[in-house]
């Protein structure tokens, strides 16, 4: 009987924490509080801790994060905001719902795909406000290069940490590596709560409140309202959650770390191109991406295995309709477009039986025969 290898396991992770989780979910039920409250703030002050930030703000998800920083920081119509042109969809949006403009920068020539800082300096505008780099897949991007272009113009720097909680670059984990930093809890990610759900950390205090107050209908005190604010607020059930998973985050990126290496060992000799990482980081692997110019032949050569697979990202967002109307002001994307083409997403995830790693691996091997 062949073996069904699945991209991720959700479920095993319930099954893993079935008592911690449903106490906590008993818990909140229990409290009669279902608004924020308690469970958010301890929920808050543990990932603050965690990302080693002096704040954390808890929303409803991952774009809200971002959306939220850039309003915080006043930035909006006529700015510019530098992003990668290979990202999910969701770096760019939080740029426009503020208003702003994104300006996309093509990735470095370094098998990270994250955004260049060779490029980045050139993109900068006297309308240009901040910088938004994301850890692709959860690999850290070059921090200390965009921090020091940043500075030279006064930009602020926002991570988009969305794939990365417990992502480590020079001894400093992601959350606490710019002025600001955007996660998401979706289900999937590494950190995922069991439905939607994102956080801001920070270490400026003045955009710690400005946030709290935009989650929060721009108020602090009910029927109080400071500023026309939004209603984003992380559901307690979700933070109750998150904070019983969060004590595991360690080992569970232990164990994808090792899923990792497994597929590294096991593909030296494929016809593929593998991820890479910066020096003096270590990757969360939230994502396993290889690229082949055969991508397509290989996805349905590991389907016939009964291996999935998934493509991140099969459309990039200057292509999207989204941005149909603004495709001629971004320029030619080449590599971003190229990328689109060749990535592919193989199975990882904490629950990922090392066995269905190696099978991974020579199946890949055997199709590059």
């Amino acid at each position: 009987m062949s073996i069904m290898v699945n991209f991720l396991d959700i479920n095993a992770v319930y099954e893993e924490l079935r008592s911690e989780i449903d106490g906590a979910i008993h818990r909140v039920l229990s409290s009669g509080q279902y608004i924020l409250g308690q469970e958010v703030e301890q929920f808050e002050n543990e990932f603050a801790a965690y990302c080693e930030a002096s704040y954390c703000v808890a929303v409803g998800n991952g774009l809200d994060a971002l959306h939220l920083i850039l309003r915080g920081y006043g930035i909006g119509a006529e700015d510019e905001v530098i992003v990668p042109s290979h990202t999910f969809i969701a770096t760019w949006l939080a740029v426009s719902f503020a208003g702003a403009v994104p300006v996309p920068v093509e990735p470095a020539n370094d098998g990270t795909y994250n955004i260049s800082p060779a490029l980045v300096e050139a993109a900068i505008t006297d309308r240009t406000r901040a910088i938004i780099p994301v850890h692709l897949y959860g690999q850290p991007a070059d921090m200390d290069a965009i921090n020091t272009i940043a500075r030279r113009y006064n930009l602020k720097v926002i991570e988009d940490a969305a794939q990365a909680h417990g992502a480590i670059y020079k001894g400093r984990r992601a959350g606490n590596l710019g002025d600001a930093a955007a996660f998401s809890f979706y289900p999937g990610k590494n950190l995922g709560a069991m439905g939607d759900g994102g956080a801001i950390t920070t270490d400026d205090p003045v955009l710690a409140e400005q946030v709290r107050a935009l989650r929060n209908y721009g108020s602090f005190v009910k029927y109080e309202h400071l500023t026309k604010g939004f209603n984003s607020r992380l559901d307690p059930l979700q933070a109750a959650i998150l904070r019983v998973k969060l004590k595991y985050l360690d080992d569970w990126n232990a164990r994808r770390r090792m899923v990792a290496s497994h597929y590294i060992n096991g593909l030296k000799t494929a016809n593929i191109l593998l991820p890479q990482s910066l020096p003096l980081t270590e990757s969360s692997y939230h994502l396993f991406v290889v690229r082949s110019g055969q991508r397509d032949a290989l996805q349905s050569h590991l389907a016939s295995k009964g291996i999935n697979t998934l493509i991140h990202y099969p459309i990039p967002p200057h292509l999207q309709k989204a941005y149909a109307c603004q495709a001629p002001q971004f320029g030619a994307l080449p590599l971003a477009s190229q990328i689109a083409k060749e990535v592919l997403s193989l199975p990882i995830g904490p629950h990922l039986p090392l066995a269905h790693a190696e099978l991974v691996a020579e199946s890949i091997c055997d199709f590059n025969i």
